[in-house]
Parts: C-alpha cells; structure tokens; sequence
C-alpha cells in the first residue's frame, strides 16, 4: 500500500521530476563548460635498506625493521612535510602563490614499502614537476638523517594529457540521476506537505459532526456552480427538522449528533452524487441541485419530506422522536445573485412554516413560492 501511494504521488509529479533533471543538467553542462580543467601526475617511491650497511645481519635487521608500519608512515609524512614542500619551493624559484591551484598528497600503498605522491592542478607540466620535485627534495633530505633506509623513485611522474576534472559525459549522467532522485524527494516532501494542508483546509470547509459542508463555506460552492455553469438549471434547497428545535436543550449530545448523522445518510441516499449537501444551523441542512429545474427538486424534495416523516426511534432513551421537517426552495433564473438565491430559499421555506397543508415550497419565476409535480423541467 506504502509503495503504490509513493508511486502514485511520482507519476502526479512526474513534470516536476524531469524539470528538476534537465535543470541539473543544465546546470552541469554551464559548469562543466566554465570549469578549469584539472590533471594528475604521479610518483611512487620505494624503502629500501641502506647500501653501505655491511653483513647479512644488518640487513636482515633493516629489513625486520623496514616491516614495520612506523617507518614507511614517517617516509610519508616526511614528504608531506612543510619543510619539504619549502625546500620544493626554493628550488623551483616559485613562490606559495604560485602554486594556490595546486595540491599534493603521499600514502602509503597497503601492506608495502612503497610510498606514492600525486599531485593535481591546471597545468599538467607543473603538476608532474612539482610531483618529482617533492620527491627529490624528500631523497635528499632523508640520505642526510637516516643511515639505515634509502628511498628512490619507482616511477617517476609523468605530465597527464587527459584531466581528471571535468569529466563531461560522467558529470552530466551524475547531475542528471541526482535530478531525478532530487526531483522525486521533492514531489514526495511536497506531497507530504501539501496533504496536511489540504486536510486543514478541507477541516474548514465541513461541519465537523455530520461531515458536510458548513454554512460558511456553502455559498462559495454555489458561487463556483454558477459561474461555471450560468446558463444551467439549478436548485437550491432549506431542510428544516423542526422537530429538533425544541429537543437541542434535552436530548443528550451523543443522541442528538446521532440523529444529525442519521439525517445526513438520508439526504445521501435520496440525492444524486453530484448533489450537494450542507449543513446550515443547529437543525437545518442546505443541498444543491445542478442541473435541476424547480419541478424536479420538487419530486426529490417530496421524497426526502417523506423519509423524515417517519418517527426516529432513539433506541438508548426509550423514546421516539417526530422530526417534522419543512423544505423550502428556490430555482435559480434571470441571474439572481447567490445571496438572493438563499433569500428566494429562505422565504420559501418560511411558507412552508406557514401552510398546515403542504411542507415543500419551491419559488420559481414562473410560479413563485410553489412548482408544482406535474410542472414540466424548464428547457
């Protein structure tokens, strides 16, 4: 379930992975153009036993030395040595500004006597001189301190022709994966940020104990209806259980949320699904019906009047309750505004009040205050 959620949120924002991609792209193709290009050279050294030792003994005893990882670490850290690298300048007339771009490093190859220095920068002739040059300054200086050990070079440092950096095709595939994968942290955080946010707002927009719209965000539904769909037939619709009214104060609030959510399911199944539901006070709900003349709501309204005449039994008290509901409506026509839509509603449903003989009004234009049954859908 976790897998095909985050697959679903990839494939929604799948532009915004392949933006994220070629922007990375381009981002290293401008890099990649504008960068300097950088080489290596380098260098290995290898430990040996002094010559002028006499006696196999002393040789062997050099070399049972040799074997241990202190001296070769001290070779190494001699030629990383700012003494070295200073003696390395002198030599070649620079000075430390000269060679800013430049670097050099010497480790040790594992589990041998051998050390080896690479040096990296702009220019290739520099790199591969300032390679040796550290060498031969590291030789000259360890043949006046240590009596025991030589170190000579096994390979000198050649000046390379192609450079390490950059490397266009590599650095291009590299940009252009971390793209994607960038691109798909993204939609995915922005998924999980925006989903809270949408349930806030959806929070907002519905009564919090049936789970329809509430009275504030209502008529900005209607609102939306309407401009979308001017020209179209709609109907909008009071449903007043006035049975409650008098019950708010002793009914229990658990029964009285029940009987509320029990309404709710009713205006559910007697409507269509893209009819829609609000609650709009303490005892009134609000639908509205796109698409709908005043004749047909009329029928759908008589159908709900019917379902909530039937007494509700509150099985927990022991006791029945008779709702006594009354529907007003108003059609929308001659582009009444969204306020005088509730108003033609409102007044509607205050007839309904009013007459003892019939509980559902709808105004029309043609008929106000009541369409009736056989009253044909306007075209």
């Amino acid at each position: 379930m976790e897998t095909r959620l985050y697959i679903r949120m990839l494939q929604k924002g799948w532009w915004v992975i392949l933006l994220t991609a070629l922007v990375a792209l381009v981002i290293s193709l401008i890099a990649t153009y504008l960068a300097v290009p950088v080489y290596r050279s380098t260098a290995r050294f290898i430990i040996v036993p002094n010559s002028s030792l006499i006696g196999g003994q002393a040789v062997l005893n050099s070399l049972d030395v040799l074997d241990r990882v202190t001296v070769v670490t001290t070779y190494s850290e001699i030629m990383n040595s700012g003494r070295i690298y200073a003696d390395t300048l002198e030599l070649l007339k620079l000075q430390p500004k000269d060679l800013v771009d430049y670097n050099y490093q010497a480790v040790v190859l594992a589990n041998t006597s051998i050390l080896e220095l690479s040096a990296t920068g702009p220019n290739p002739q520099t790199v591969a001189t300032l390679a040796n040059s550290i060498g031969y300054q590291t030789i000259a200086y360890t043949q006046e301190t240590d009596q025991v050990f030589d170190i000579n070079f096994l390979d000198v440092a050649t000046p390379s022709t192609v450079p390490i950096s950059p490397q266009p095709l590599q650095d291009i595939s590299t940009a252009f994966v971390l793209g994607l994968v960038g691109g798909a942290a993204l939609v995915i955080l922005r998924e999980q940020l925006w989903i809270p946010i949408d349930l806030y707002r959806q929070r907002l927009r519905m009564d919090n104990v049936t789970g329809v719209y509430n009275r504030h965000y209502f008529p900005r539904l209607v609102e939306e209806e309407l401009a979308e769909n001017p020209n179209n037939l709609l109907t909008l619709g009071f449903i007043e259980l006035n049975g409650l009214r008098d019950l708010l104060g002793t009914l229990p609030v658990a029964s009285l949320q029940w009987i509320l959510k029990m309404a709710t399911d009713i205006l559910q199944k007697e409507l269509r699904g893209n009819d829609m539901i609000g609650r709009w006070d303490d005892v009134t709900f609000v639908v509205m019906l796109p698409n709908t003349s005043g004749a047909s709501a009329n029928r759908i309204f008589e159908r709900i009047h019917q379902a909530f005449s039937v007494p509700t039994e509150l099985g927990q008290l022991g006791s029945t309750v008779f709702l006594d509901p009354h529907i007003g409506g108003a059609e929308y026509s001659n582009n009444i505004t969204t306020q005088e839509l509730l108003e033609k509603a409102d007044t509607a449903l205050g007839q309904a009040h009013r007459d003892n003989t019939k509980s559902v009004y709808i105004w029309t234009l043609k008929n106000p205050f009541w369409a009736t049954e056989t009253e044909e859908p306007a075209s």
